[in-house]
């Protein structure tokens, strides 16, 4: 995956902050406007686009948009700038020495992808090794004001063809939802994902999901705790899914040694970029570990990238967390916007690149903080 060395030239960098329709709820807290970061860099006549979209509030990670963008600004893009780069493990490998801030590098190492699948001609989907530009998505639910507002959702992305449901997870919106949704749905293919909310002692609740059939728990425990989520994995049927526990190709090691787990959520965000996560599809996939796509809720420069990335491999097989613009936004920062090209699954753009970039009125209008470095 190296290619021709390319010289940044410039780099800009923007913090957004995009307007949902309503409120997501998760085990968080509840986000009415998804704050992310987006970077553009220069390299002669070409330009790429990344984004990270860490959130307002560092819960998910310990990262937020306004560090996010100190350290993109003050840190990151001087380091860069003027800099030749011959691949995706080169720049990480310049990065290293800042630590953690995987959002951060993410912006970077994304747009840094965008503009070598540039240079190569080719589609970012095509460079990363995909078969097929289309891809199976699954639709995903917060937490709603009543049971009854859920199964009316539930019934709508069923009848849109969708292959599998999702729900947020979190003390007040747990057992007893799991237990309607499935006495009314009890074909469908459906997971939950705690983010971190619980801990080993909640083991009797945990047990007590294994009649309902799930696909897999997605992080149910502390966001650093391997060790307990491998005691879980031990005493339950259902299996363990990780997120938020793998930041790095090291620690999806680490997870699979101790079989801390029996799938494994990728975002790009979260784990610094694109050449970490395709190491950490690897390290799985010879583990026999299978992993999917998972995503932030980015705009759709975000949304094009986990695109392509799940497309790549045949280890990523469960349906991606990739969502149509209108599921969440009235109107996208980026160009074209999100949107299904059959029933439940989108095609990868046959552009170069990620094929997407901002509409540059409504990027302005959504832009909190802004900065630019020229060489």
């Amino acid at each position: 995956m190296d290619g021709d060395k390319m010289k940044i030239d410039g780099i800009e960098i923007y913090w957004v902050g995009m307007p949902l329709i309503y409120p997501f709820r998760t085990a968080f807290g509840n986000d009415e406007t998804i704050e992310s970061v987006l970077v553009k860099i220069v390299s002669g006549e070409l330009y790429g686009w990344g984004e990270g979209a860490s959130w307002k509030y560092p819960a998910y990670s310990g990262e937020c948009a306004a560090g996010q963008f100190l350290i993109s600004t003050d840190f990151i893009a001087p380091l860069l700038m003027g800099r030749e780069i011959n691949s995706g493990t080169e720049l990480q490998d310049i990065l290293s020495g800042i630590r953690g801030n995987y959002f951060a590098k993410a912006e970077f190492d994304l747009a840094w992808w965008d503009i070598y699948a540039k240079s190569q001609d080719q589609p970012l989907w095509k460079v990363l090794g995909g078969k097929s530009p289309t891809l199976e998505s699954g639709a995903d639910f917060g937490v709603m004001e009543t049971y009854d507002a859920l199964l009316g959702e539930i019934e709508k992305a069923v009848k849109a063809g969708t292959k599998r449901v999702k729900f947020k997870y979190r003390p007040g919106w747990d057992l007893e939802m799991v237990d309607v949704v499935r006495k009314t749905f009890p074909d469908i293919v459906m997971h939950i994902d705690c983010n971190s909310a619980y801990t080993i002692r909640d083991l009797a609740m945990f047990k007590k999901l294994d009649k309902y059939n799930l696909a897999m728990i997605e992080q149910p425990l502390g966001h650093d705790d391997l060790i307990s989520h491998a005691a879980l994995q031990a005493k339950i049927a259902t299996p363990v899914c990780l997120d938020e526990s793998i930041t790095t190709p090291e620690k999806a090691a680490k997870a699979i040694k101790i079989k801390a787990c029996r799938w494994v959520n990728i975002k790009l965000g979260r784990t610094g970029g694109l050449t970490n996560a395709v190491e950490i599809n690897r390290i799985c996939a010879d583990g026999g570990v299978p992993c999917w796509v998972g995503s932030m809720v980015e705009s759709a420069i975000g949304m094009s990238h986990n695109l392509a990335f799940a497309t790549s491999s045949a280890n990523l097989k469960y349906p991606a967390d990739i969502f149509p613009t209108d599921r969440f936004y009235v109107r996208d920062i980026g160009y074209p916007e999100m949107k299904f090209s059959e029933p439940s699954k989108f095609t990868a753009n046959a552009s170069k690149g990620i094929g997407t970039e901002p509409v540059p009125e409504f990027l302005e209008r959504c832009t909190i903080k802004k900065a630019s470095f020229e060489s």
